[in-house]
């Protein structure tokens, strides 16, 4: 065999075996090429004349359809008094401002389009033509950019035939110097387009949609814009593989799939293909994650960055994710939040009727990937349902607190172990997340305000890793075990978390084992909104609410509760009101075994205690 046979099937092996490689050798796209197939009408963004004549249609006699219109109408009304934009920026942000271009010219361009009405076309041009006037869009921050160049590239498609010459000219040139011109040039040397995170998607979805709007008469961007954004974009697409799940959290999943759906859609829109990008595995299942990890309370599981009380709001990607992979549950899932709230303009460009059955889902979930997430529940139907969710990964993951292990529980309507959330970005060192960096000085991120173990009074390592070694889901008793080793391999040389509803789904048993290589002080914390009171050393009720969860020590029978405060001082966020229940072992050595029943008292009690096993008997 030739050497160049070999590397054929070298190739094809490759290429077979490796989903994500093939995507990227077919990523490497001939500019010349890549508007060969471009509608060259306007508009030609997401929502083309034909898509919207076929809403109209559906809008006679769909009634949600018809309240997600009415919805954007008003949003729409709401912006006609309010003043331009104006240059402002909060630190080194300029989000604020192009996020709100964004709102308005979305709700403005559609009750345009929906209505014929010039006032509302004219209140988006005037916007429009407001930050194409601006200096810049901020480029340091690329994330404005992006998001701008979004706004006005969908601006300048949707009002089209609306805008005169000498006015498209304007906007034109604005989105070229402020979006396109520092896009091109961003690609040569700045680090998002290799990076695995929201801003990959973020910044290459903004520019995808800015380059396309003018690409009938400024090729040259596209053509350069949109091969460049083909093969950045797997990088941080691959990272939702197997299943869905997204290593900053709930929270950044919404925008960096809300992005991905953007530049998806606009390529398929305008040139009728998406390169294959859609066809990455992960992507598919990625409408389980905020499905899965919304509580009976409405919170998400508040992994990473996420806000302090981060809930499900409506999720305008679901209708992407649910016609782009014929997904009902999605459908479903967002109907149920549109129900509740408001609709965005997003869900009628994207819009998908409601399933026509009931959707069946899962009690419990395990998302495997980069960084993985076991969830627990005993119902779908009762908000007063027992939920326990509990994630592993990395500690690098972008976003990412030292919480490995982290666990939060609802019970009867109430968050009863939780996770505080993000603090403010600006303050110093907050990005600095290497070994010893500024970042882990800050309550919050480190794993001081976490419920997870700390061992020698140090938090877990930053550069600490985990996996889910088993799981499985139970009728009854449904368990994950996660391997901490990695985290805590200064004082201990092996540290296993376990997991596990017990007694038919009615409680929570969280049992940590330790092989501790020297002797050290071990805590068990768990962070919590609730009163404490500790009744006897190795008992305590929390009342949250009106309701009560009892805590109890199985092991070791000579351990005992304490109360923390988890209060600061600013400019950290003060977290007032906020108590840690704590277990402190002075002198931990040799095999230590840390179990905590966490039981809510039901209508008809509660669960005072259960047998526990060694974690490899589970």
């Amino acid at each position: 065999m030739t050497n160049i046979c070999r590397f054929v099937v070298l190739v094809v092996i490759l290429t077979c075996c490796h989903p994500t490689l093939a995507l990227a050798e077919q990523a490497a796209l001939n500019p010349s090429e890549v508007l060969s197939a471009l509608d060259q009408n306007h508009p030609r963004l997401m929502l083309k004349g034909e898509g919207l004549q076929r809403l109209k249609v559906r809008h006679a006699e769909d009634k949600v359809l018809q309240k997600c219109v009415s919805d954007v109408l008003k949003q729409a009304d709401s912006y006609l008094d309010r003043p331009m934009l104006t240059y402002k920026k909060i630190g080194p942000r300029l989000l604020h401002v192009s996020r709100a271009c964004l709102h308005r010219i979305y709700a403005l361009g559609l009750a345009y389009r929906w209505t014929g009405e010039k006032k509302y076309a004219k209140k988006a041009a005037d916007n429009l033509l407001a930050v194409c006037a601006f200096k810049d869009w901020n480029p340091s921050h690329f994330l404005d950019t992006a998001e701008m160049s979004h706004a006005v590239g969908l601006g300048y498609d949707w009002l089209y035939s609306y805008l005169d010459a000498e006015t498209r000219d304007k906007i034109m040139a604005g989105l070229i110097k402020n979006g396109l011109e520092p896009g091109l040039r961003a690609y040569k040397k700045t680090w998002w387009a290799q990076s695995e995170h929201n801003w990959n998607q973020v910044c290459n979805g903004g520019l995808i949609v800015g380059a396309l709007a003018i690409a009938e008469s400024d090729r040259q961007y596209a053509e350069q814009i949109i091969p460049a954004a083909v093969k950045s974009l797997p990088r941080a697409l691959k990272t939702y593989r197997p299943d869905g799940a997204w290593g900053e959290g709930p929270g950044y999943w919404s925008y960096a799939t809300h992005y991905t759906a953007y530049g998806l859609t606009a390529l398929q829109t305008a040139l009728g293909k998406d390169f294959g990008l859609s066809q990455i595995k992960g992507l598919a299942e990625s409408g389980n994650f905020p499905i899965y990890t919304t509580g009976p309370t409405g919170l998400f599981l508040n992994l990473a960055d996420v806000g302090e009380r981060s809930s499900r709001r409506p999720m305008p990607c679901m209708f992407w994710l649910a016609r782009t992979y014929d997904n009902s549950l999605y459908a479903d899932a967002e109907h149920a939040m549109i129900a509740k709230y408001s609709a965005s303009p997003q869900h009628v460009v994207w819009y998908v009727p409601p399933p026509s059955k009931e959707m069946w889902k899962a009690l419990d979930w395990c998302f495997r990937g980069p960084v993985e997430v076991a969830v627990f529940r005993s119902a779908w139907d009762d908000p007063d349902a027992l939920f326990v969710g509990v994630k592993a990964g990395y500690n690098q993951v972008n976003h990412g607190h030292l919480d490995l292990g982290n666990f939060e529980l609802d019970a009867l309507g109430v968050r009863w172990a939780r996770d505080l959330g993000s603090d403010n970005y600006n303050l110093p060192g907050y990005w600095d997340g290497k070994r010893g960096g500024k970042r882990w000085s800050y309550y919050r991120l480190n794993s001081k305000s976490h419920s997870v173990p700390l061992l020698g009074g140090e938090g877990q390592d930053p550069m600490g890793k985990s996996s889910i070694v088993k799981y499985e889901s139970r009728k009854s008793s449904p368990l994950a075990i996660i391997d901490l080793t990695s985290a805590y391999k200064k004082f201990s040389s092996k540290t296993t978390r376990g997991v596990q509803l017990v007694q038919g789904r009615k409680a929570v048993l969280i049992q940590d084992e330790f092989e501790i290589k020297k002797p050290c002080e071990l805590v068990w914390a768990m962070t919590t909104d609730a009163k404490i009171d500790i009744r006897k050393e190795r008992h305590a009720s929390l009342t949250l609410k009106g309701k009560e969860l009892r805590a109890r020590i199985l092991s070791p029978i000579n351990a005992k509760f304490s109360i923390e405060s988890a209060e600061q001082k600013p400019p950290q966020k003060t977290n007032k009101g906020v108590n840690r229940l704590v277990v402190r072992l002075h002198e931990a050595k040799g095999n230590v075994r840390l179990a905590i029943l966490l039981s809510p008292v039901w209508k008809k009690g509660h669960v005072s205690s259960v047998q526990i096993a060694p974690l490899a008997e589970w």
